[in-house]
């Protein structure tokens, strides 16, 4: 298994996702309001909160959820090397569409059913009545395409290397399972409902339902991610268009040593403000 080359090459929408959801996950962390933005029942039918819907399908709620799902949207960046940014922006909009859909469905369905007919059931312990309570709410975070995610992975990326601990048989996929599980357990119910959403959206996108995996965005759509993600790239904006620019997209070659080296200054400056707001947390926890 191999995730190929190291970095973003060839994979500007894996990076705008990946420091949209840090950036996304530190700033309402410094604010104190992570562990609001998991979405509710009300935030979905009563009282709408588009704002919301959005930003929790990009920040985290918790350190150890971001840590672990940065480094699977990190190796998740091959499929977008294998089918092109263009598709990869496709299946990224089907995954957080079914995904969302799916789990406002759950939650209508929760709102409803749970206090009625499992009030004297062992769940009403663990999932309170109220249904203004958070324990309503779901986990925020791009779960959904995540998951989804890894029935790519599962059919598309083979095993290169297997080996035996204690007598269990394991892969060099197993590591990646392992991260996935991690992060589908670390709010319990409230993760493991969006994860199961975005499963069942990646079985979806693998049936090719209404065709999906064959769909294009406009070339201006597609294009935006780039110059998003790679502002600094190249000299200039028509540098960055260019056909030798667009042969290496293409080819999968690597970008200049220059672009690489500034590739790795931002990333540099990205995990030290990471580290900065875990220091932050250690030193200064916030009050319940």
């Amino acid at each position: 298994m191999n995730g190929g080359p190291s970095g973003f090459n060839n994979a500007p929408v894996g990076k705008a996702i990946v420091i949209s959801s840090a950036l996304f996950t530190i700033f309402f962390g410094f604010q104190g309001r992570s562990k609001k933005l998991g979405l509710s029942y009300q935030d979905i039918f009563e009282k709408p909160k588009i704002w919301k819907i959005i930003v929790s399908m990009f920040a985290f709620m918790s350190t150890p959820e971001l840590m672990f799902g940065l480094f699977l949207l990190y190796y998740f960046r091959v499929f977008e090397r294998q089918i092109g940014s263009n598709k990869y922006s496709v299946f990224i909009l089907f995954s957080f569409a079914v995904s969302v859909l799916e789990e406002s469905v759950i939650l209508a369905f929760l709102k409803e059913i749970l206090p009625g007919q499992l009030s004297s059931y062992s769940l009403s312990k663990h999932i309170s009545q109220d249904p203004k309570d958070p324990s309503y709410s779901i986990t925020s975070g791009p779960y959904g395409l995540i998951f989804s995610s890894f029935v790519q992975f599962f059919f598309d990326i083979p095993v290169s290397t297997r080996f035996r601990v204690f007598g269990l048989s394991f892969s060099d996929k197993s590591f990646i399972y392992l991260a996935g599980l991690q992060l589908l357990l670390s709010s319990w119910k409230r993760s493991m409902l969006p994860g199961i959403c975005g499963v069942t959206a990646g079985f979806l996108y693998r049936m090719n339902i209404f065709y999906i995996r064959k769909a294009k965005l406009p070339d201006f759509l597609a294009s935006l991610f780039s110059r998003v993600s790679w502002p600094s790239m190249g000299s200039s904006s028509a540098a960055a268009g260019s056909p030798g620019t667009r042969n290496t997209l293409e080819t999968g070659s690597a970008p200049p040593y220059a672009g690489r080296q500034v590739e790795a200054s931002i990333f540099a400056s990205l995990f030290h403000l990471l580290f900065v707001y875990l220091l932050a947390l250690s030193l200064f926890p916030r009050r319940a």
